[in-house]
């Protein structure tokens, strides 16, 4: 039975005379084959209406349990234990528990022992009384309550505590509710519309509708803001350090990038593993970039060929094919490259400068708890007159102060497009041991001359991913944790404010 029919077998008893009233909804639910539940939802919408008023009833009667209900057609543990054992004259106790089953016969043993209807003999119990000269007062009660109409006054408080022991009844508590005529009552519900419609008015039925009331002091639904991810957090915070040491974003709004500019301009041969297919995400359409400076791709292609800058280059063919491939950019260098020649060609020419971005870059590689497909990587460079790799050093140690890592060593390392190259390690407080936490060097001439930078200019840079000091800052073990489609909503939702202690402003 649906509401509707509550609803409209409610309005048809009360409609009888104005002094009809439904005393109970509970027994009345009973008497007319209605669901409780499903009166109790029609009354309140009918409330709501004013179509009744209502008087709130609360009943409570006990009910049997599946062992009550057992005990009432069966007989109690006890007497099937007794009448068990007059049959077999006696019984061991594992012989009794496959006669009548090894919850009774524990149950039941107890009782009879307890009322010395059965003693042991040896291994063996044997019956002392016979089953029809004793009584079954755990029966006999719950017949007594069943008789009553399961009220709760059918049971002495005794009896009732030793039936709820035994785990034979329920107390059943039921709020139901007194139904008599409303204000607004009509023997037929007429729903009131909640909405004025564009069918209304095109029909003119608003005209003779009935709405219902407008509450125009009602609080709204809490509108639910947006959250930020931790990674954002992250990212806004090294932003910000970023600036403060005078350090220009770049644009990195262009994921798609060509090989040229992702590869050869670094000065990265195109035989390189890194630019295989197992390693890099190429484009299947469009498969090649529309152009390149033709006149920088001429010095890059000669670097590569026959070398320059007190290089021999890498003696090989430099295919233009292999250049002009689509890919997703395997890191924010190949911005770093354009910026760079943009450096070197500007009008009034060069200038020194501080870059940096950070953004998302991609890699072909087997995902685990510490490595993705796609990550984000943070970038910093410095191009200006005659720097050293002590210019470098001090960088990195400024920036990693402002982030609260004071501890750092620096070991030699090989990139394609930095020489000297070094890996950057810190102490991690928490994990009591050295990790990496970032890559650096110096750009090899072989990758600024084509650019047509001065000669004594240098550039060095840095680089770390933002996913690493996020999962420490954070305390989070599995990067799938952080970033990707298994992210629980609710961690965005309660990440803390990300703030880095500054160790220079404490030194």
């Amino acid at each position: 039975m649906t509401t509707e029919d509550s609803e409209t077998a409610i309005l048809t008893f009360l409609s009888a005379s104005p002094e009809t009233v439904i005393e109970d909804t509970y027994p009345w639910s009973q008497s007319s084959n209605l669901d409780h539940k499903t009166v109790v939802g029609a009354i309140k919408s009918l409330l709501a209406d004013k179509y009744v008023v209502v008087e709130n009833l609360e009943t409570s009667f006990y009910s049997f349990t599946e062992e009550g209900q057992s005990i009432l057609d069966n007989g109690s543990q006890e007497i099937l234990v007794l009448k068990a054992l007059n049959e077999a004259g006696k019984l061991s106790i594992p012989d009794l528990q496959a006669k009548v089953g090894k919850d009774v016969a524990k149950i039941g043993m107890g009782n009879c022992m307890k009322a010395k209807w059965i003693k042991k003999d040896g291994q063996d119990l044997v019956p002392v009384a016979k089953e029809d000269e004793v009584e079954d007062t755990v029966r006999k009660q719950l017949q007594g309550l069943r008789d009553a109409d399961f009220k709760i006054d059918a049971l002495s408080d005794q009896d009732a505590k030793d039936l709820k022991r035994r785990k034979c009844i329920n107390l059943v508590t039921v709020k139901s509710h007194r139904v008599s005529r409303g204000s607004a009552y009509q023997p037929q519900r007429v729903k009131k519309a909640a909405d004025l419609t564009k069918e209304m008015l095109d029909s003119g039925a608003w005209e003779t509708a009935e709405f219902k009331p407008y509450n125009f002091l009602v609080l709204g639904e809490k509108v639910g803001g947006g959250f930020l991810h931790p990674l954002l957090k992250v990212r806004a915070e090294f932003r910000k350090i970023l600036m403060e040491m005078g350090f220009q974003e770049m644009p990195t709004n262009k994921w798609v990038e060509s090989s040229f500019w992702n590869f050869d301009s670094l000065f990265q041969p195109q035989s390189h593993p890194a630019r295989d297919a197992h390693d890099t995400f190429f484009i299947k359409e469009p498969a090649q970039t529309v152009s390149v400076p033709e006149e920088y791709y001429e010095r890059v292609k000669t670097m590569h060929e026959i070398g320059g800058a007190g290089s021999i280059g890498y003696r090989y063919d430099f295919r233009r094919e292999e250049a002009m491939k689509n890919l997703l950019r395997t890191h924010t260098t190949a911005v770093s490259s354009q910026m760079l020649y943009k450096l070197a060609n500007q009008p009034g020419g060069f200038k020194p400068a501080r870059y940096f971005s950070i953004d998302r870059v991609f890699r072909n590689e087997t995902m685990d708890a510490t490595h993705l497909c796609e990550f984000h990587q943070v970038e910093g460079l410095v191009a200006d007159y005659n720097l050293s790799l002590g210019d470098l050093i001090g960088t990195i140690e400024t920036f990693f102060k402002k982030i609260g890592i004071t501890q750092l060593r620096f070991k030699p390392a090989f990139n394609p497009y930095t020489e000297p190259s070094m890996e950057i390690f810190g102490y991690h407080p928490d994990l009591k041991k050295w990790t990496e936490i970032g890559n650096s060097g110096m750009f090899r001439p072989e990758m600024l001359q084509p650019m047509g930078l001065p000669e004594n200019v240098r550039v060095i840079a840095w680089g770390l991913s933002l996913e690493r000091p996020t999962m420490i800052k954070y305390r989070i073990s599995n990067i799938r944790d952080l970033f990707g489609h298994k992210v629980e909503m609710a961690r965005t939702q309660n990440a803390p404010i990300c703030r880095f202690e500054d160790a220079t402003a404490s030194a």
